[in-house]
C-alpha cells in the first residue's frame, strides 16, 4: 500500500468511526438525559439560569462555522473531498427526514412533534450535539444548531425556522452530495498559489474575502449583480483606488430611469449633483435637452459626495465588461437576504477597511491619510505600488479542514439542480406561520 493510499484509508476509517459513534448517540440519547431536558423544560419555575448557560454553548458552536481560513487556498480541494466522504456517507446511510412544521412556527420555546425531526436533521449533519436528546422542545441547543446550520447556508442565524432555511434544509442529502462534488471540479480550476496578498469575491455568497499570508485578513459582506445582469468571473489584478470617484451613469439607467425623471422634475440632475458632458469635455445645461424626446449622446456625471452611487471608493481592477468594486451611500442593503441586486459590480460593506489593506504596501497612504482626502470630497485615484490579484469566483459549496461545510443558493443556476437555486432573491425572508 502507498503511503497517500494509507493515509486515505486511514482518514476514511476514522471518518465512518466518527460518524457511526454521532449517528448512534444522536438517534439513542440515554433515557436520563432525555428525562432531564424534559424535565427542566416542563418545570414551571425554573428560571433562566439554564438558557443561559445552554445559549452560551450555542453561541460557541454558532461561532465555530467563522473562520479565517480562506475559501481558495493549497487545502481547499482536499477540504471538499473531505465533505464529499461525509455527504456520501450520510447519503448511503439514508439521508435526513424531512422537517415539517405545518403552520406552526419552530422557534425557542415551542414544544411540537416537528421538533423532534429537526433534532434528527440537525444531529445528523452535525449542527446539534449528541447530549441535546430527542425531545420535542425546541430548547436552546435547537436554537444553538438552527443558527449554526443557518450560518452554515448563508442565511440570517435568527434561530427561526423561516422559509429559506426550511427550503435549504429539505433538500436532500444526494442533492447537496452533487453539488459538492460539482464545486470540487471549480475548485480544482484555481492554483495553490494565488498570491502573498490577494482578494477573493465569491458570487453565491456574495462576500469579499481579502486574504495575506493564507489567512483571512478581512472579510465583507457585499452586493452582486443579479440573475439577469450577472457578475462575471475573472482572475485579474486590482490597480487602483479612487477616493471621493465620479460616477458615470450608464446608458440603460439614462434611457431607462433618468429620462423619465426629468421629465417630472426638471431639477433632479441638480438635486442629485449630475452634470452633463459633451464629446469635448464641455458641460451642457440641462434646460437646452428635450427631455421628452431621445436620451442625449452626452455623459451623465454625477459629482463626488454623500449622494454618489459609489460613496467614497471605487476600486478599479482589470477586466472588459465594465465592473469594478465600490462603496453605497444605501449601506441597508448590506443586512438583506437578498444581495444578488446589482448590475454587475460589487458593493463592498465597510470598503474603506479593504481599500486601506490594500493601500498599505503603497507608500504615503495610511488610514488617517485616506480619511482625510475622502473628508475634502476632491476625486483622487491612487495607483497601488503593487497590484494585487482578485477572484471573482462561483463557489456554492465547500469545505473547511475544520470539518464544517457551507452551502449558498445557487443563484446563478450554474450548479445543475433547480432544487439548489432556492430564490433567496425573491425578497426577505418570511418566518413560517
Amino acid at each position: 500500500m502507498s503511503k497517500k493510499n494509507g493515509i486515505e484509508a486511514l482518514s476514511r476509517r476514522a471518518f465512518l468511526a466518527s460518524a457511526a459513534t454521532v449517528g448512534a448517540s444522536a438517534i439513542a440519547a440515554p433515557a436520563f438525559a432525555q428525562s432531564a431536558i424534559d424535565t427542566l423544560i416542563n418545570a414551571p419555575r425554573r428560571g433562566n439560569w439554564d438558557d443561559q448557560f445552554d445559549a452560551k454553548a450555542a453561541s460557541r458552536t454558532a461561532s465555530a462555522v467563522v473562520s479565517n481560513t480562506p475559501i481558495l487556498g493549497p487545502q481547499s480541494v482536499a477540504s471538499a473531498q473531505q465533505a464529499v466522504m461525509q455527504y456520501q456517507q450520510i447519503a448511503a446511510a439514508g439521508g435526513w427526514p424531512e422537517v415539517n412544521p405545518g403552520d406552526q412556527r419552530l422557534q425557542l420555546g415551542v414544544s411540537h412533534p416537528a421538533v423532534q425531526a429537526l433534532r434528527q436533521r440537525l444531529a445528523i449533519t452535525g449542527d446539534l450535539p449528541r447530549e441535546a436528546g430527542m425531545s420535542s422542545a425546541f430548547d436552546s441547543y435547537v436554537d444553538g444548531a438552527v443558527k449554526r446550520f443557518q450560518a452554515r447556508h448563508g442565511l440570517p442565524a435568527d434561530g427561526v425556522l423561516g422559509e429559506f432555511t426550511l427550503k435549504a434544509m429539505n433538500i436532500p442529502a444526494d442533492v447537496r452530495l452533487q453539488q459538492l462534488n460539482t464545486n470540487i471540479v471549480r475548485l480544482q480550476t484555481f492554483p495553490e498559489d494565488l498570491g502573498r496578498r490577494h482578494v477573493m469575491v465569491n458570487i453565491p455568497a456574495a462576500y469579499v474575502e481579502a486574504v495575506e499570508d493564507g489567512s483571512v485578513a478581512t472579510r465583507h459582506t457585499a452586493v452582486v449583480g443579479r440573475l439577469s445582469r450577472p457578475t462575471h468571473l475573472v482572475n485579474s489584478k486590482i490597480y487602483e483606488v479612487i477616493l471621493n470617484p465620479y460616477w458615470t451613469s450608464p446608458r440603460s439607467i439614462v434611457e431607462k430611469d433618468i429620462m423619465p425623471l426629468m421629465r417630472k422634475d426638471p431639477t433632479y440632475l441638480e438635486k442629485n449633483a449630475i452634470r452633463l458632458i459633451d464629446g469635448k469635455g464641455n458641460e451642457v445645461a440641462p434646460e437646452t435637452i428635450d427631455w421628452n424626446g431621445e436620451a442625449p449622446n452626452l455623459m451623465f456625471r454625477q459629482d463626488p459626495g454623500k449622494t454618489n452611487a459609489m460613496a467614497s471608493t471605487k476600486i478599479n481592477f482589470y477586466n472588459k465588461n465594465g465592473e469594478y468594486m465600490h462603496d453605497t451611500p444605501q449601506q441597508g442593503l448590506f443586512n438583506k437576504l437578498m444581495r444578488f441586486e446589482s448590475s454587475g459590480c460589487v458593493r463592498v460593506q465597510n470598503v474603506r477597511d479593504l481599500s486601506n489593506w490594500l493601500l498599505r504596501e503603497t507608500p504615503g497612504w495610511n488610514r488617517q491619510q485616506m480619511e482625510q482626502v475622502i473628508a475634502t470630497g476632491v476625486n483622487t485615484p491612487i495607483k497601488l505600488a503593487t497590484e494585487v490579484p482578485v477572484y471573482f469566483v462561483y463557489i456554492s459549496a465547500w469545505g473547511m479542514p475544520d470539518g464544517i461545510v457551507q452551502f449558498r443558493d445557487d443563484i446563478y443556476q450554474m450548479d445543475g439542480n433547480a432544487e439548489l437555486a432556492l430564490d433567496t432573491t425573491a425578497g426577505m425572508e418570511q418566518p413560517v406561520q
